[in-house]
């Protein structure tokens, strides 16, 4: 994978082309088992929708496990790249970035905005 390909991918992404960056393999050695699973799950999300913390907790088979859920994606070293943002709360937008308020909360919604994400319900 060539680093050049995958800033010009998301370049091209927020200049508001759909990209696929499902060919890029982060390296999440130094996560927990838990968060690897989590965060795998969500590469999963497509273009455009978006996914709750507990549907994604029971997507892993871990029902119940919303707010663990939560924390694994506040671990995420590559956003973007897993979109962390196509999660939401069922009551809400949610944090973005291990940050649960402020800008990166905007950027999260305009991001989502710019995808035009629908509810996966």
């Amino acid at each position: 994978m060539n680093k050049k390909t995958i800033y010009q991918d998301i370049l091209r992404y927020f200049s508001g082309e759909k990209v696929d960056l499902s060919y890029f393999e982060p390296d999440l050695s130094s996560l927990t088992e838990f968060q690897q699973k989590v965060l795998n799950e969500v590469r999963k999300i497509p273009y455009g929708e978006t996914s709750t913390y507990s549907e994604l907790a029971c997507r892993i088979g871990k029902e119940g496990a919303s707010r663990a859920v939560g924390g694994a994606l506040a671990k995420n070293p590559y956003p973007i790249v897993i979109p962390c943002h196509r999660v939401v709360s069922a009551s809400g937008i949610g944090g973005f970035c291990g940050e649960s308020c402020g800008e990166k909360v905007e950027l999260k919604k305009k991001m989502l905005e710019m995808e035009g994400a629908t509810s996966s319900k």
